[in-house]
Formats: C-alpha cells, structure tokens, sequence
C-alpha cells in the first residue's frame, strides 16, 4: 500500500489556445516535486476534470504519472456520476502505473447509501488500485455517512477519504467506526489544522497549488504535533487559504501560478479568469505568504 499522507496538490490542469499545456504541466510537477509536496492528485475536480475530454483526462494521468516516475504517490482523480464511465477512468489510471484513485460520490444523480455502496462495490472489485473516497455534500448534494463509510473500509482496498464535510466531529467519528489505519484527508486548507488534530493525516490541497513548499511545512509539522510551529504556518497561510476560494479555485490558483510564471491563467468555459478584486486579494495573500 502506497504511503500517502501530508500535503498533496490538488494539481490544476494548464492550458494555452484551448488545449493542455504540456509544456507548463512538467513545469508544474518539478515544482512541486522541489518544494517538498509529498504527492499529486491528477485531473482532480481543480484540474477540471468535468471539461476535459475522456482522452486529454487519461493521457493528463499517464503524462503525471512518467514526470513523477515514482518520486511520490500520484492519485488518480477518476470519479463522475456514472459508475461504468468511472471504472473505465479507473481501468486507465491502473493500467498507466498510479498509485491510487481518488473518487468523488456520484453528482446530481443522489445516490442513496445503498446506491454508494453499489458503485464502490463494482469499482472497488474490478480494479487493483486503492481508492480514497471523495466526500463533499457541498456540492455533490449527497452524504457519505459514517456507517456507510465503515462498511466500505472493510473492503481492502478503500483506504481512506478525502473529507469536504467540514465537521471536525465528523474525523474523529470516521476515525472511531473505521479504524486508525484508514486514511482521513482534510479537503479544506483552513481546517486542516484542527482536522490533523482529530486523527487526519494531510490535506489533498487548492492552496499547495501556490505555496507548496509552506504547505508541506505545515503539514510536516502538523503530524510530528508541534502545534506551534503549525499555527505559525496556519497564521502565515490563512489568508491565501480564503482567497483561492473568492472564486473558482482552479481559476483562482491558475491567476496566482501566472504571477509565479508557471503557467497561464486560462481556464474552460462555464469557468472564466477571476475578476479586479480577487487578483488583489489573492495578490495580498501571496505577500503576506512570502511569495510575491
């Protein structure tokens, strides 16, 4: 089983003239590899995975995937709301050498728990690939409950959740019915650091988009429970934190990358670039941050 935990990217997916810029992707992923991320979500919903074709989505994984060349986990991001379209994004993850998949709960269709256990049931049994469960009610409109969660960490190879819920209460219930070793993932920078305290073991992270090196900071601090030092980190980063959410993240960290030249601004429609007063506020907290 990959070890995976700390501060992971939820990496945004670069584009120029319409199509995937290769070029800026690798830029990307060395930097993050040199600042210290200790993995990379792949065509996650922040790479926007909803308005890349089934094609550009699995040659993104595989391309992630050979830059890394095993220096840290890459998780797949192969979830939508059709059980077969995420198994065939799965099969393709498996087959070019991730190490795990992350899965978001099915959208706007609303499952209820026995439909979740369904889906899970047939990715998890036809795949090798560990997966981590994508959680978030916000905007998915539906729940993962605990007990259904408990359920599925049985299962071997459900290793753990990214958690949107925003209920601190809600890590150490999962933490109690799942089991110590099943892996809680904070989906929100904010809140990581109370999050790590109720027994999660890292961020799957906007704001690591931006300022990975600090975010890793944070969270290597955060687990070795030197709450001092990670509150210094939280009191330095909560500004970029609320400011990568003003708008669209990926939108938002695609302006702040161009201001760090690493990649263009340029985003896919319904998404447009952020407007006067984000740029100025996510200007600010790059200052006060460090970075600009």
């Amino acid at each position: 089983m990959p070890d995976i935990r700390g501060s992971i990217p939820a990496l945004v997916t670069p584009f120029r003239d319409g199509k995937v810029d290769v070029s800026a992707l690798e830029r990307l992923v060395e930097w993050h590899l040199a600042e210290g991320s200790h993995g990379i979500v792949a065509v996650g919903t922040t790479g926007e995975s909803p308005t890349v074709s089934k094609d550009e989505h699995k040659d993104l994984i595989r391309r992630v995937v050979e830059l890394v060349n095993g220096r840290v986990p890459v998780i797949a991001g192969t979830g939508s709301n059709a059980t077969a379209q995420t198994l065939d994004m799965l099969q393709a993850a498996e087959a070019a050498g991730a190490d795990a998949a992350l899965i978001v709960t099915p959208y706007y269709n609303k499952p209820n728990q026995a439909g979740l256990l369904s889906h899970y049931r047939v990715l998890h049994d036809n795949s090798t690939l560990p997966i981590i469960l994508y959680n978030i009610p916000g905007r998915c409109v539906i729940d993962i409950l605990p007990e259904t969660m408990a359920e599925m960490a049985r299962w071997p190879r459900i290793i753990g959740v990214k958690d949107a819920t925003g209920s601190m209460e809600r890590v150490s219930k999962q933490r109690a019915l799942c089991g110590r070793n099943f892996l809680q993932f904070s989906a929100e920078d904010a809140a990581a650091l109370g999050f790590n305290a109720h027994g999660g073991v890292g961020c799957i992270s906007v704001t690591a988009n931006v300022a990975p090196r600090l975010c890793a900071a944070f969270q290597e601090a955060s687990l070795a429970e030197d709450l001092k030092l990670a509150r210094d980190y939280q009191d330095r980063l909560l500004p970029l934190h609320s400011a990568v959410f003003l708008e669209p993240p990926a939108a938002c960290v695609k302006y702040a990358l161009s201001r760090l030249g690493l990649c263009l601004e340029d985003v896919r429609l319904p998404l447009t670039p952020v407007t006067a007063e984000t740029r100025q506020a996510i200007d600010r907290a790059m200052a006060t941050a460090g970075l600009i």
